[in-house]
């Protein structure tokens, strides 16, 4: 077989060879928008779940039954630490995506610490905001707007610990099996949900916190 025969040869099989490699990365493509594509749909329920208890606390926010309101009952400066807490977390967040995008482990487990160190606290200031009020007889049982706002409130912090879970898994994963590309969509999932809790909180602390104190 002559040179030029082998490179006509060698041509007619490069096609194949790079087929194989194409499917795979078109696989991979396919593989991470249909993985967005199905968290997205779970954050949309997420949200369509907290708009019923938006509206539920908004029909039930005068329901008192002869009990405290809101403005009785709410600390702004506790729950403006809450948020700057929540805002600050979403930001380490942030920093801990980059760091894996970058392959970075330094910056990666930094940020996620921070990140879990700050929804920590979050989530312990919500806690002793709750203890509070059922020391203060203010418990969920006491009126209809009460029953609300824990159920609201509650559902919220209820999520950032289980993000805060996840938060851990996440390093484990990274630690134990590096950047794949499974690793790097969980990582992905995991940011979107932990900023969409910072957004509904931001709307719960306008509508219940700053909105009730002023009633």
């Amino acid at each position: 077989m002559s040179a030029f025969q082998a490179a006509i040869g060698h041509d007619r099989e490069w096609p194949d060879r790079q087929h194989p490699v194409a499917h795979a990365a078109h696989g991979q493509v396919s593989k991470r928008i249909i993985v967005g594509y199905g968290f997205w749909i779970f954050l949309l329920s997420d949200i369509v779940m907290f708009s019923a208890f938006f509206a539920s606390y908004a029909v039930l926010v005068g329901q008192t039954a002869g009990g405290p309101s809101g403005r009785e009952l709410f600390d702004l400066r506790n729950t403006g630490i809450q948020t700057a807490c929540l805002l600050l977390s979403t930001f380490a967040c942030g920093l801990a995506s980059i760091g894996v995008q970058t392959r970075r482990g330094s910056w990666f487990y930094g940020a996620m610490a921070a990140t879990f160190m700050l929804g920590a606290a979050f989530v312990g200031l919500e806690a002793r905001e709750f203890a509070g009020l059922v020391a203060r007889g203010a418990g969920p049982t006491r009126s209809a707007f009460l029953s609300a706002f824990f159920t609201l409130v509650g559902c919220h912090g209820l999520h950032v610990t289980v993000g805060l879970l996840w938060l851990l898994t996440m390093m484990a994963q990274v630690f134990a099996k590096g950047y794949r590309a499974d690793i790097l969509r969980r990582m992905l999932c995991f940011s979107l949900f932990w900023h969409t809790l910072d957004i509904i909180w931001v709307a719960l602390f306008t509508v219940v916190y700053l909105m009730g104190a002023g009633q």
